[in-house]
């Protein structure tokens, strides 16, 4: 067998990766309809002060669900402005660093003892850098924000009790991936979370690997969640494709023009990118379903290494190992 080519190293090859992407036949798993509403919902979506996340919480908000945006910034006044666009007043703020893990601690609590129980969570946030950078705790924080985070954030909201159980309907924890996930070839369990230096030219081949583990996360809790037979939580994972945001500007000056108007004439904006997002946090069509992956509108199974259950219990032991040292 040859060598799997890498569709991701580069951000040359990712861009053209995510161009060709689009333009394949895609089977849609379906459209909402007018009637497929949130009304009654709580939503807590991470990241949602711009690009995808602000999208989302727009159309989330339209279709009446009452939306929490965890932010780093844009308090209050992207709130006010997903207000504006949707027309609803049900929509809150709430502050979180997902480099620092007391910031996210401080959000579960908000969780808890303000907004009450949450019906469906979406895992939106991300960083992209143009070097390796070091949290407080010294790890990398792409790893951080990217992975990471999201267990923590994930596993507390779970031991806190802070999702919606007893309704007629499962929760559902929504984490937005990427196709770049079948990328690496191999999980780095030698040196699981130590820091590595790293350039511009190395950062999308990282994302790449922190998408991997976020899938396989998503495969693994699945797994724990639902091991009784009856599905107590839906957890699905996207790939909203090639989306025109600000990510360039992590790029070398001198790429930022080209990369911007690629973007623009060939990238989905964020409001056509947001639909699987909104599809899996609304569809009825979805509802009861332990596990899904989408790209685009499009279902697919995710690659063989994420969904391993052997990879699945490593990374989680992995996980928990690693943050009994900065914890």
């Amino acid at each position: 067998m040859g060598t799997k080519q890498k569709k991701y190293d580069s951000p040359l090859q990712a861009t053209i990766t995510g161009i060709l992407g689009l333009f394949k036949k895609q089977e849609r798993v379906g459209a909402l309809s007018e009637t497929e509403r949130l009304e009654g919902k709580k939503i807590l979506i991470t990241g949602a002060s711009s690009g995808l996340g602000l999208a989302a919480a727009k159309q989330l908000a339209q279709r009446g669900g009452e939306v929490i945006m965890a932010v780093r910034s844009g308090i209050p006044e992207k709130g006010e402005e997903v207000k504006n666009a949707s027309g609803s007043s049900k929509v809150q703020m709430l502050h979180v660093d997902l480099s620092d893990f007391d910031s996210i601690g401080r959000l579960i609590d908000k969780v808890k003892n303000e907004i009450g129980k949450i019906d469906i969570l979406i895992c939106n946030a991300a960083v992209v850098v143009n070097k390796a950078r070091r949290t407080a705790t010294g790890l990398d924080e792409m790893f951080t924000v990217n992975y990471l985070a999201k267990f923590v954030l994930v596993n507390g909201l779970l031991r806190e009790q802070c999702f919606h159980t007893d309704g007629p309907e499962a929760p559902r924890i929504i984490f937005v991936s990427s196709e770049s996930h079948r990328n690496p070839a191999a999980f780095e369990w030698d040196d699981f979370g130590k820091f590595r230096e790293h350039s511009m030219s190395k950062t999308v081949e990282r994302y790449g690997y922190y998408k991997l583990l976020l899938t396989t996360f998503s495969c693994e809790l699945s797994r724990r969640l639902n091991a009784k037979g009856k599905t107590a939580y839906s957890v699905f994972a996207l790939c909203p494709g090639p989306v025109n945001s600000n990510i360039a500007r992590k790029a070398p000056k001198w790429v930022q023009g080209p990369m911007k108007l690629v973007f623009k004439l060939f990238f989905r904006s964020p409001e056509k990118a947001a639909e699987p997002v909104v599809y899996l946090a609304t569809s009825k069509s979805v509802e009861g379903s332990a596990s899904d992956y989408l790209f685009l509108m499009s279902r697919k199974e995710v690659d063989e290494k994420a969904s391993d259950p052997k990879n699945g219990q490593r990374l989680w032991d992995a996980t928990e190992q690693l943050l009994k040292g900065v914890l």
